[in-house]
């Protein structure tokens, strides 16, 4: 069933061999089936004849990428829609497409597992209002079900047919050079190389993100020396091409410090999350690049509120709301909530300039809701270069950001094969318990969370159900050296007895 691919808002599956007890479940007939009936979907949705829509495909790295393209651009042709062939692109760039007035796509696709291993493989969708949520991926699966597969060899089609190309990336990043230049005119002494003088080096990963610095930071004049896995290679040899691994922000901090460079940017394979290093090592990530984000954006937007995830820390609060005189509002995770509760505040009248997930992913107000690590690096890097020429440093925006102390999470299986409704029975027993033993539980829209203040014990925890895995997630952060031993003792003794859930991780 191909609605056993739904993960989320995007289509995900193990498309390719190569780890052990890890199956292929995401074919590429799989991938014709789906673009048979986003086209369909589409045509319903606009009111247009197939014949009249216009669908660009991109990829990033992966190594199934072509695989999966030949049988999207396929499926797509032979249910009557025009379709272009974008090659390597990003997430945020082919929402771009449907937007661009050299384009104007009536949707796209982009092919991506996000930081996945290499044997996965997945489908995002767009169309000119955003990208599209869980209930519309549900109907385009459930019509895709009624499609039988091609079945000719999509290389070969592909081949014969010569589908129509857009360089698609030349022409966002120059969309991106454009927004530099106009923030940095009468800033920078030359309007064409504004970022002369600054050295940035960026960490692609040897995903999709190698162009920003052939195509956005070379031609705009930065000295990027020391940039490291640009060449896309889909076993990703070097690291995780994720911003939330460990050794992937170590390896840009140890180029950032080695190259003496004034700003480090790593991004994920697609390019719609990005992080920061500091020219001192210091790495700018979860809470910080939030925190970061915002105070870049604060003078723009004095007393907007700011959408976060439901783990960022009390430490974020204090900053945003005590420092920069914003208002947090923590909601949950997975960001396209944090989207959706950033646009409805919007709607409501309520200013609210950005959404952004400790993960990295980062949605402006100003940049059409979309979360694109690109473009928040752009905002970064005209942040970097007007404080350079005032003679001030990009982390003096952050320098009242507490430091985090100590932070972990666990992750505890659920046994029950229909693991549905064990989590929210989980919660609401614990959530008894700690209402019994009057604990401090602060708002929360995603499980509970529990704050401690006192000298003995102090940090806060958040215990949650995963969005999509049998799984109960227990995020901890620490005020003092000790305290997440103290609360994890705490978690285990007010959680034994549990059924369906495996405490030995805790």
């Amino acid at each position: 069933m191909l609605i056993e691919l739904l993960n989320g808002t995007d289509v995900r599956g193990v498309a390719a061999t190569g780890i052990a007890g890890e199956d292929v479940n995401f074919k590429s007939d799989d991938a014709n089936r789906i673009a048979k009936g986003f086209v369909s979907w589409l045509s319903k949705r606009t009111g247009k004849n197939p014949k009249d829509l216009t669908i660009g495909v991109g990829h990033d790295s992966r190594i199934t990428a072509d695989l999966l393209k030949n049988a999207i651009l396929t499926g797509l042709d032979k249910s009557g829609a025009k379709a272009v062939d974008c090659h390597m692109a990003s997430t945020p760039s082919m929402f771009m497409s449907t937007v661009y007035d050299e384009l104007k796509f009536d949707g796209s696709v982009m092919i991506t597992a996000s930081h996945l291993p290499f044997n996965r493989n997945g489908m995002k969708f767009f169309v000119p209002e955003g990208g599209l949520e869980h209930v519309e991926m549900e109907e385009i699966l459930k019509i895709a079900e009624t499609f039988q597969p091609d079945g000719t060899p999509y290389d070969k089609y592909v081949s014969e047919k010569n589908f129509e190309s857009s360089d698609l990336i030349s022409l966002y990043s120059e969309h991106l050079c454009e927004k530099i230049r106009e923030a940095l005119k009468g800033v920078a002494a030359d309007n064409e190389k504004p970022l002369a003088g600054l050295h940035i080096v960026v960490d692609a990963g040897n995903g999709a993100g190698g162009f920003y610095v052939k195509k956005v930071l070379d031609p705009l004049g930065a000295n990027t020396e020391g940039s490291q896995f640009l060449e896309p290679d889909g076993m990703f040899p070097n690291h995780i091409p994720n911003p939330e691994n460990k050794a992937a922000m170590e390896s840009i901090r140890s180029a950032v410090v080695k190259n003496g460079a004034d700003l480090g940017i790593i991004f994920d394979t697609d390019v719609d999350r990005m992080s920061a290093v500091l020219p001192d090592g210091t790495e700018v990530n979860r809470d910080a690049i939030i925190a970061l984000i915002a105070a870049i954006l604060a003078p723009d937007y004095p007393g907007s509120t700011i959408v976060t995830d439901s783990v960022t820390s009390d430490r974020l609060r204090d900053f945003l709301e005590g420092k920069l005189g914003l208002h947090q509002h923590r909601f949950k995770r997975g960001y396209k909530n944090v989207i959706d509760e950033c646009k409805r505040l919007n709607e409501d009248g309520s200013v609210s300039p950005l959404a952004m997930e400790t993960s990295g992913h980062g949605a402006l107000k100003e940049n059409y809701y979309l979360d694109d690590g690109a473009f928040l690096a752009v905002k970064l890097i005209i942040a970097l270069a007007r404080m350079k020429r005032e003679g001030k440093a990009l982390g003096e925006l952050i320098a009242d950001l507490a430091p985090a102390v100590e932070e972990k999470e666990v992750r505890l299986k659920i046994t029950k094969k229909d693991f549905r409704a064990v989590g929210p029975a989980v919660l609401e027993a614990f959530k008894k318990k700690a209402m019994e033993r009057n604990f401090d539980l602060p708002v929360s829209y995603e499980g509970v969370r529990v704050s401690f203040h006192e000298e003995e014990m102090s940090g806060w925890l958040l215990i949650r159900a995963s969005l999509h895995d049998p799984q109960i997630v227990i995020n901890f952060e620490g005020g003092h050296k000790g305290d997440i031993d103290k609360m994890t003792k705490l978690m285990r003794e007010m959680l034994e007895g549990t059924p369906d859930v495996d405490l030995s991780t805790l």
